[in-house]
């Protein structure tokens, strides 16, 4: 798909000016006096605060206990100073904030490597090594990200910057040489592809980086060409692994890495070989694959979530509106338009990629479409159904326990009513190295026992490909919308279950029904998860929501669960609470009215 394109590159390959450099004073000076403000406040805070140090032991830490949060932190903190620093100078162009530029940029060149502690590694899912090797550089999502930070800073105020000294320029592109470039052309690293190999958001989220540091610095016309033609197999390997639909099996939150990413890298090519994605950006997968967000969306700042994205993330940006546009979706550019209005910060304070900030400021998306409220959809490549009617949004992930981001969640719901969580997914707590090791399914939040899924006789899904809803359809009329599938494959064998069939049908108007039938020799136990304390008499009640009638239920069990990780708390109250529901015999149903 992008690989055909490798034999029609022009001689040429233009640079890419990310953004307005800062002697285009019509540009900056256009900026908006809310944004301009918000983005002088924290420059001018920044410039009273000292750059976090970062020491051996901060690096070796995660080696030591696992904990990333204390390093990236630290980490984090100088790249988002620099940004602040630069995007003020860019708006203001009086020098002001150059020598605190400077040493943001030679502290950042001068760390022994980029990649995060977590990434320490040569192969995927290898050994984390605990301190970085200078003379081998790991290209990671955060070493590229730093690198494109770099070149984008490099580009945009090269004057200012070589006023400074000559050496600040020359030391970006010698360090981005050495630790993005020469790697990148020089060894494989899986995220490159690997014939069937499954790829990730890392492949389009490092490729769209190395090519915008490629392209915003001086560098020759063989280095360019080696680099595109390399990026080009990278962006097949990574949609390959997307079903026509465009669904992202990572859910929404990567959404933002991964499809977005990939639009990234096409808007880079498209300038350096004008007019080369044009047949891409027409394509009906690309399309797909850009309003996936819109389908997601539930209200306000909840989309519906699996995996390891959060119910609750950030609104739009300029760089959703700009897929929508490259795409041809009206739907998508005007919701992203609409979306970004929410937003009580869009100069984007807590975002790394200076790129991505640049955008915001200098780029005004149209509000003028109508933004569409999203429908009914049903992602065949990944299970995914999502139906909707006036009060109710409905949500049921099929697919396979060998998915990206896994969460043994085969077969689970999610319910909003008159957009308020009713039955949730909880989604993932805070990044440890528990999190992507061995262990993983030693966390509760990665356990289908706390999803809305059953268990037998104690016994949990498994992980792999092979565990995996079976016979999945769906169907939308007027009246109603349902979804079929059997998730008994999707446990091991030592749940003893032959047949678990879940029906799942929205009567538009009226109400939810879940039909469970189950054959199998172990009890079975539903679980249901809910952010709203149930009251249970004949039924179970939700102050101020709504409730769930049931049949063939036995006792019922209500676990409340405390929520004390900062990234579980951005969706969820401080307790949310699990019920667990017995069947009586082998069919339990349950109406959410």
């Amino acid at each position: 798909m992008f690989s055909e394109i490798a034999g029609s590159l022009p001689p040429v390959l233009a640079d890419f000016m990310p953004g307005a450099p800062i002697g285009d004073r019509v540009a900056w000076d256009a900026v908006s006096d809310d944004m301009r403000s918000a983005v002088m406040r924290d420059a001018e805070a920044a410039l009273g605060r000292s750059w976090s140090v970062i020491k051996a032991s901060d690096y070796r830490e995660y080696s030591l206990n696992g904990n990333r949060s204390r390093f990236e932190a630290l980490y984090f903190s100088r790249r988002r100073m620099l940004n602040d620093l630069v995007l003020a100078e860019l708006l203001e162009a009086k020098g002001r904030f150059i020598d605190a530029v400077v040493d943001g940029i030679f502290l950042i060149c001068e760390e022994s490597g980029w990649q995060l502690p977590a990434h320490n590694a040569y192969e995927r899912g290898g050994q984390r090594f605990a301190l970085p090797d200078t003379e081998q550089p790991v290209v990671d999502l955060f070493a590229a990200e730093t690198g494109a930070l770099l070149a984008t800073a490099a580009a945009l105020m090269r004057d200012g910057l070589d006023e400074a000294g000559p050496q600040v320029v020359a030391r970006i592109e010698r360090e981005i040489r050495l630790r993005i470039l020469s790697p990148y052309l020089d060894r494989h690293f899986w995220w490159m592809g690997n014939g069937r190999e499954r790829m990730n958001n890392w492949t389009a989220w490092i490729t769209q980086n190395v090519l915008l540091s490629a392209f915003a610095l001086k560098t020759d016309q063989g280095l360019r060409l080696r680099v595109v033609e390399k990026a080009l197999s990278s962006l097949d390997a990574f949609i390959k692994d997307y079903a026509d639909d465009g669904a992202c099996e990572e859910g929404v939150v990567y959404y933002r890495h991964a499809a977005l990413c990939m639009a990234g890298a096409m808007a880079i090519l498209d300038t350096v070989a004008p007019a080369s994605m044009a047949p891409l950006w027409k394509a009906p997968k690309i399309r797909s694959m850009a309003d996936y967000i819109v389908n997601m969306h539930v209200a306000g700042r909840r989309y519906f979530n699996f995996a390891d994205s959060a119910a609750v993330i950030e609104p739009c940006t300029v760089r959703e509106y700009l897929f929508g546009k490259a795409v041809g979706s009206d739907v998508l550019a005007a919701f992203a338009a609409r979306d970004r209005l929410s937003s009580e910060h869009k100069h984007l304070p807590e975002e790394w990629n200076l790129w991505y900030r640049v955008q915001e400021l200098l780029v005004t998306p149209e509000a003028g479409g109508e933004a569409k409220l999203a429908g009914d959809t049903f992602y065949p490549g990944i299970g995914l159904f999502v139906a909707r009617d006036d009060r109710f949004a409905l949500a049921v992930k099929g697919g396979n326990n060998g998915e990206s981001h896994n969460h043994n969640d085969v077969g689970s719901l999610t319910v909003y009513k008159d957009g308020k969580p009713f039955l949730i997914d909880v989604g993932v707590e805070t990044y440890t190295a528990k999190t992507f090791s061995s262990e993983r399914y030693d966390i509760w939040t990665m356990q289908s026992g706390f999803h809305n899924l059953p268990t037998f006789g104690g016994v949990s899904q498994a992980p792999g490909a092979d565990f995996a809803a079976r016979d999945v359809h769906a169907e939308f009329t007027e009246k109603q919308a349902q979804v079929f599938l059997d998730i008994a494959a999707a446990y091991p064998v030592e749940a003893r279950v032959q047949s678990y069939r879940r029906t799942v049908t929205l009567r538009r108007g009226q109400e939810i029904e879940v039909v469970d039938i189950h054959e199998g020799e172990l009890p079975a136990v539903l679980s249901v998860m809910t952010c709203v304390e149930p009251i249970i008499d004949h039924a179970i009640h939700f102050d101020g929501l709504g409730r769930i009638d049931l049949e063939g239920a036995g006792g019922i069990e209500v676990e409340a669960i405390d929520i004390d990780d900062a990234r579980l708390r951005i969706s969820w109250p401080p307790r949310i609470y699990r019920l667990r529901i017995p069947f009586a015999g082998t069919c339990l149903k349950l109406r959410i009215v």
